[in-house]
C-alpha cells in the first residue's frame, strides 16, 4: 500500500529535508506542503491524506490548533508532530497525535513512525482513538533522551570555527539560506540548516523563535518598542542595537512573559 503523506512547516529548507528523507523509503506518495496552519487544515480536507507531519509553531494556525480543527472536522489524517520544542510532548497527546518527532529528525526514528501509520492504515484504525499509556510513557522517553540544549555552539568565521559560549549569542537571523549568529563579541554563521535545527540545540525557555527568520534570546533583550497593529520591536544587546520584529503570533506570548 501507498502512504499518503501531507507536510506541514513554515520553513522550505524543513520541508524539503523531510520530503527527501521520506522519498528514501518505499511506498510514500508526499502529496503536498503546506506553508502554514490555515493552509495545512484546507489541504487536509481537501486531500485527505493518511498522514499529516505537524510543526507546531507556524504563522496562522499553530500546529496544535491545526491538529484540533481536523478533529472537529472529522479529517481522518493521522497527526505527527516534528518539531524542534520538546516541552509540548504531553500536549501532542491531547490532540490525539500518534506520535512526535524532534528535528533534526533520526532517519531511525521517522522509520519507526511511518511503519506505525502503516499498520495503523492497513488495520482501519481511527485517529481519534485514546492514546494508551504506554505510548505516553515511550513518547516521553524519546524526549528525555532527545534533550540535548549545548552550552557551546560552533561559529564559522572566515576559514576556521569558533566556539562560542550558548548564552552569549543575542540573536540568529536566517537571510537567503544561510543563519547569521550575533553573540555579544562576535559575528559568524551556522552549518545548522534550518533556524528550527539550531533551535533544538538550544534551551527553548531562553531563546525564542519570535519570527519566521529570527531566534533571540530573551535575556539579551535592551528594549521592546511599539510597532504597528500593537505588534512589537526587540532592540537587542548586540554592538548595533539590532532590531528583531516579533511576530503576530509571538507578541501574545511575549505579553504575557513580561506582563506588558
Amino acid at each position: 500500500m501507498t502512504l499518503r503523506v501531507l507536510i506541514a512547516d513554515d520553513e522550505q529548507l524543513a520541508r524539503n529535508e523531510l520530503r527527501f528523507q521520506l522519498e528514501r523509503f518505499d511506498g510514500i506518495d508526499v502529496v503536498d506542503q503546506a506553508a502554514n496552519g490555515p493552509e495545512a487544515v484546507t489541504l487536509a480536507e481537501t486531500l485527505a491524506p493518511d498522514l499529516v507531519l505537524l510543526d507546531i509553531q507556524m504563522p496562522g494556525l499553530t500546529g496544535f490548533e491545526v491538529a484540533r480543527q481536523l478533529l472537529e472536522r472529522k479529517v481522518s489524517s493521522h497527526v505527527v508532530f516534528v518539531t524542534a520544542f520538546d516541552q509540548y510532548a504531553i500536549e501532542a497527546f491531547e490532540v490525539n497525535a500518534i506520535d512526535y518527532l524532534l528535528k533534526p529528525v533520526e532517519s531511525a526514528r521517522l522509520s519507526q513512525t511511518i511503519q506505525r501509520v502503516q499498520r495503523l492504515v492497513a488495520s482501519g484504525s481511527p485517529t481519534d482513538g485514546t492514546i494508551t499509556e504506554n505510548a505516553l510513557e515511550q513518547m516521553v522517553r524519546y524526549v528525555a533522551e532527545r534533550q540535548n540544549h549545548r552550552r557551546r555552539l560552533a561559529l564559522k568565521m572566515n576559514e576556521s570555527f569558533l566556539l562560542v559560549q550558548t548564552e552569549d549569542i543575542v540573536y540568529a537571523s536566517l537571510v537567503d539560506e544561510v543563519i547569521t549568529v550575533v553573540t555579544t563579541a562576535v559575528t559568524g554563521t551556522s552549518n545548522c540548516r534550518t533556524l528550527d535545527e539550531l533551535h533544538s540545540h538550544l534551551d527553548p525557555a531562553v531563546f525564542w523563535r519570535v519570527h519566521r527568520s529570527h531566534l533571540v534570546n530573551i535575556n539579551k533583550v535592551k528594549e521592546i518598542v511599539p510597532w504597528v497593529s500593537r505588534n512589537y520591536m526587540l532592540r537587542m544587546q548586540d554592538e548595533k542595537g539590532t532590531e528583531i520584529p516579533v511576530s503576530r503570533a509571538q507578541t501574545k506570548r511575549l505579553r504575557e512573559h513580561l506582563s506588558l
